[in-house]
């Protein structure tokens, strides 16, 4: 059972990304386009990471998917590695890696093969080594796959590459250079741009001794070695390339590969990793191999920390003391198990300083796991839609106790505190049935709800028995409720409780000065205390409460 939840949640990630297309798809297929290619010349021609590789990941996917509901080709000359083409040819090409979404696409992959072995995916620069009679002759950068940068005078320098091999044999290496992290657990630190501080130093024309001694090896693939994995791994590793035994498991299903892929992503390493490879032992012969994705090899990216959220709407949710925030409706993304709907953008000046607007891509995660938040926005749309914002002069803490045209979220909030644990704890009186009752015309103020009885309740939709006779319940209870807890319930400013001594009439006598003369109150929280029993609205309520019959008004 523990093994299908971990091949279910594996799946999730990637549901969101076969996604509809955009209303304006040409123009949001080229704007992506444009994007994902700058991004790819920074990557590999700088050596710098822009943006993460789950959200690159997940960029790339929505470019396929809306050129593909909007039947646009993909240009046969796009090449994300083109700009980082060297002059220095490879003996033998780098072939880049597919990347299965998710379990299922890994045990399909896996049936069909034998001899598979699994490695953590280094996070960091590849590279090809050539050795001549055991000596390093040369070290050679990815570049396109086809053509490289020569970095063999820094290799000289790093002693985490092996610069005489203990056999006078001519040789040729591929793997990534990585710098060295301590105790690295990367469902815990994620990848610290680890690849970006080896590819800059690589870039440059002089290492330091600490700098070169922070970079290590991780060789995964011997393109001319033996036919034999276990027998690759124990010559590697007797030539002094310890990391690649080490870190190599042979596997005969989808539950072993599940097993080593989480293993690795929460246990330590010595360096930054984005996912699991997985290496058929059987390859092309070298010469045959081309800068392009092979049949032997895929990778299995861990799961998501990040989601590429395109926004279909702006909404403000206006709180019951007036707060005004911004609420970005998204197209569904999967973060661990959940699917993400919306995001708070935080404040209101919070989203106009961003300026997201319908039709832009935002990273988000979850904040402890549980709560979604907005990160940065990735992409902005070339369209800037209008979105209508509230006027903040027109809410406030004494604002919306009725029914008043622009009013629904703030009645709403007022009410959904009123019955939680803060106010009267109604049970059964949440957000969402407050919400029926105000579409239902049974609500307009905020007291209204206070005489409401079965014969009414019954009219509603969806109200079953059941339903009705827990609102009758909360109702009726509401009654009982002390005085103190109406108080809270109404929303009165925080003040020591023996501020609030005494019955309505006593607390509506205080003006400002009487109320800064209360321990514990200062000028601010004076005013808004006489301010709040002084309010028309506010002592319209207590006579509606007095009449009511509860306590203390």
């Amino acid at each position: 059972m523990r093994m299908l939840m971990i091949l279910l949640v594996s799946l999730l990630p990637y549901r969101a990304w076969a996604e509809a297309c955009p209303d304006d798809a040409r123009s949001q297929i080229d704007t992506l386009a444009r994007q994902v290619s700058q991004w790819d010349d920074v990557y590999h021609r700088q050596g710098q990471s822009p943006i993460s590789d789950e959200l690159y990941d997940q960029a790339r996917s929505r470019l396929a998917q809306w050129r593909k509901c909007a039947r646009q080709p993909t240009p046969k000359a796009e090449n994300p590695l083109a700009s980082s083409r060297g002059t220095v040819r490879h003996p033998v090409a780098h072939t880049g890696l597919d990347k299965l979404l998710d379990a299922s696409d890994v045990g399909d992959w896996l049936g069909t093969r034998q001899d598979v072995w699994i490695q953590p995916k280094v996070d960091g620069v590849a590279v090809t080594l050539v050795y001549r009679k055991g000596q390093l002759h040369q070290l050679i950068s990815r570049g396109d796959g086809l053509l490289g940068h020569d970095w063999s005078a820094s290799a000289r320098r790093i002693p985490g590459i092996v610069q005489q091999l203990p056999e006078p044999v001519d040789a040729v290496l591929q793997g990534e250079l990585y710098w060295r992290l301590d105790d690295h657990v990367q469902s815990a630190h994620g990848g610290l741009n680890a690849r970006s501080k080896v590819a800059g130093l690589m870039n440059r024309r002089q290492l330091s001794d600490t700098q070169a001694g922070g970079i290590g090896l991780f060789v995964w693939a011997w393109p001319e070695g033996p036919a034999s994995f276990t027998e690759r791994l124990a010559t590697l590793a007797r030539w002094g390339f310890t990391d690649s035994q080490r870190y190599s498991q042979s596997i005969e299903s989808i539950s072993d590969a599940s097993r080593w892929r989480t293993h690795w992503y929460n246990h330590p390493l010595p360096f930054a990793s984005d996912g699991v490879v997985l290496h058929q032992a059987a390859h092309a012969p070298a010469k045959r191999w081309k800068a392009s994705a092979p049949y032997w090899a895929v990778a299995w990216k861990y799961p998501v920390t990040k989601a590429l959220a395109l926004v279909r709407k702006v909404q403000f949710r206006i709180g019951r003391t007036g707060r005004i925030t911004p609420i970005l409706e998204l197209d569904p993304v999967w973060l661990d198990d959940r699917q993400i709907r919306r995001v708070s953008a935080g404040s209101l000046k919070n989203w106009q300083d961003l300026d997201i607007r319908p039709g832009d891509q935002v990273s988000i995660s979850l904040a402890g796991q549980v709560i979604p938040r907005l990160d940065e926005v990735v992409l902005r749309n070339k369209t800037r839609v209008e979105v209508p914002v509230p006027d903040t002069q027109d809410f406030h803490a004494l604002s919306c106790w009725q029914l008043d045209p622009g009013c629904e979220e703030q009645l709403l909030s007022r009410l959904t505190w009123l019955s939680s644990n803060q106010g009267l704890a109604l049970p059964h009186m949440g957000r969402e049935t407050w919400n029926v009752l105000i579409q239902a015309g049974l609500i307009a103020g905020f007291l209204d709800w206070l005489t409401l009885d079965a014969a009414e309740l019954a009219n509603i939709d969806g109200f079953g028995e059941r339903t009705r006779a827990r609102v009758l319940d909360s109702i009726h209870s509401a009654r009982k409720r002390p005085f103190a807890q109406w108080l809270k319930a109404l929303g009165v400013p925080p003040a020591a409780r023996n501020n609030l001594e005494g019955d309505w009439h006593t607390l509506v006598a205080k003006d400002t000065q009487a109320w800064l003369a209360s321990d514990g109150i200062g000028p601010r929280r004076a005013a808004q205390l006489s301010a709040f029993f002084r309010d028309p609205q506010v002592q319209a309520l207590a006579e509606t409460l007095h009449g009511a019959g509860i306590d203390g008004f």
